[in-house]
């Protein structure tokens, strides 16, 4: 009896499947000839950070007893909340939806653009289904442990849309990602009233800030928090509220949350994603005013901070007696740690080790799984904590091939459409590389607050390759280099920014 029962259940269930696929094929065409402008590509911002803060509310964390001082420790594992049974695959599904949506509206309706953009788009799109065959699929079917599960095509879903995104889409998307980062941090903020074991560790004491709490909000972690603070204020600073008090008061929570997340890594990536944004759209004017005869006075007050700065380190050098300093700090606890990087020399040890163990394809998805990490005997060690040693140790030297293949692809058209985007291009390639360096950024085992960098540089550099200002301003450039330089107009050597306010 069961013989016949299971088959037909079974068919049963394909032909459903078939049905409901057929459906919503057909209300995805039907939803792409009405879609708005710009599409619904930009509501996986507030997705995505919808699910962490929905984690974090019911997840009963209280860092006043369990505090999340070091870098590589993780909140133990608890059982998973009711509330999120529904609410997270209501949010896949979600991002499925409008991710398929821009994806069927391309077959559709391609962008237009000429031939040169479509080329760099149909690149683009294809170096990422690369990386994600290389680090996903070929390690979850051909690692030594082979597993795979199905949300592990999300990614694949969601960055092939972003690949195809329109420069209206990319538009509503940073305008999108700026306000789900500044709602999500001032949601944080706001919790340290109402309940601040849940968001603030008020213990910490490793930080460059003595007695000053370390905020990890709704976040899972302070550097999380850290992060997304810089990410939020890149935005903000690229595509601004159009009205000034609004503007100020998202300033202010952006730097208040970066401040408090007391992410010094956070904090380096934010200073140095700044100076690329400045550099790109103010570098040629500032070196303007430096060098103007007329008005030396900023150019001397540059020098002269310039020359104090040189002055206090050869001070320091000379008197500071360093090398006691320096013996004495890394004999300290704090110093142990740096000169270990956290910990993180271990941890790259053992990924190095499992490549060897598995060089072609390498471990497979799990090797930081629960049961891995007690093998080794670091429960907290939930990745490599380097995208490299991660994707070397995951995905073996397949993997790896990829992800540098990948990375210099979206490098050198970061830096192409440096200028047309206003150095934005560069500060977020640049944030998912600094961030490299210590975690994971472009794994692609799934979906998070991780992802929005990453999705955010994808549209960015799709919108770019074809928008009609890019072909002019190129035009334009190759003008104005035939005409002699004496007879050339005045201009403003950096073209408009394309986001508008």
């Amino acid at each position: 009896m069961n013989q016949i029962i299971i088959p037909t259940i079974l068919v049963a269930a394909a032909i459903i499947a078939a049905l409901l696929a057929s459906l919503g094929l057909a209300s995805a065409v039907h939803l792409t000839s009405r879609r708005a402008p710009g599409g619904y590509l930009h509501l996986i911002f507030y997705a995505m950070l919808l699910l962490v803060a929905l984690s974090t509310l019911v997840s009963g964390r209280d860092m006043s007893i369990v505090s999340m001082t070091g870098l590589l420790v993780e909140p133990a594992a608890a059982p998973r909340h009711p509330l999120l049974v529904p609410a997270q695959p209501l949010i896949s599904l979600l991002l499925l939806t409008v991710s398929a949506e821009r994806i069927i509206s391309h077959l559709l309706r391609p962008a237009e653009g000429d031939r040169g953009g479509h080329a760099v788009r149909a690149l683009l799109l294809a170096v990422f289904i690369l990386f994600w065959i290389g680090t996903v699929a070929a390690p979850a079917l051909l690692g030594a442990h082979p597993f795979m599960v199905y949300f592990y095509f999300y990614s694949l879903v969601i960055g092939t849309a972003a690949a195809l995104a329109t420069t209206v889409e990319q538009d509503k998307a940073l305008g999108a990602a700026r306000n789900a980062v500044l709602i999500f941090m001032a949601g944080s903020m706001l919790l340290v009233l109402v309940k601040p074991g849940l968001v603030l560790d008020a213990d910490y004491s490793q930080g460059l800030l003595p007695g000053v709490p370390r905020l990890a909000g709704l976040a899972a972690h302070a550097v999380s928090l850290g992060i997304l603070a810089q990410l939020g204020l890149l935005c903000l600073y690229a595509r601004p509220y159009p009205a000034a008090w609004l503007n100020r008061l998202a300033w202010v929570i952006g730097l208040s949350a970066l401040f408090l997340a007391q992410s010094k890594a956070a904090w380096i990536s934010f200073v140095l994603c700044f100076i690329c944004l400045v550099a790109v759209r103010d570098g040629a004017r500032l070196w303007r005013r430096f060098s103007d005869p007329a008005r030396p006075g900023f150019g001397m007050l540059s020098v002269g901070l310039f020359m104090a700065l040189v002055l206090s380190i050869t001070l320091v050098l000379m008197f500071g007696d360093l090398d006691t300093r320096l013996s004495n700090f890394f004999n300290s606890r704090e110093g142990a740690q740096l000169a270990s990087l956290t910990g993180r020399d271990k941890i790259w040890a053992i990924a190095w080790q499992e490549w060897q163990r598995n060089p072609v394809f390498g471990y497979g998805p799990l090797i930081w799984e629960t049961n891995f990490r007690l093998s080794i005997g670091m429960p907290n060690a939930t990745h490599a904590h380097n995208q490299f040693m991660d994707t070397l140790s995951r995905s073996g030297t397949v993997g790896a091939a990829a992800l540098v293949i990948y990375g210099l692809v979206l490098l050198v058209l970061s830096v192409r459409y440096a200028r047309a985007t206003s150095g934005l291009s560069l500060a977020l390639f640049l944030t998912l590389l600094l961030r490299s360096i210590s975690e994971v950024p472009l794994s692609l085992f799934g979906y998070g607050a991780e992802m929005i960098a990453h999705v955010l540089l994808l549209m960015t550099l799709a919108a770019t390759a074809s928008t009609p200002r890019v072909r002019k301003t190129h035009a334009a450039h190759a003008r104005a280099s035939t005409v002699p330089s004496g007879l050339r107009p005045a201009r403003n050597p950096l073209p408009t920014a394309n986001f508008s306010p």
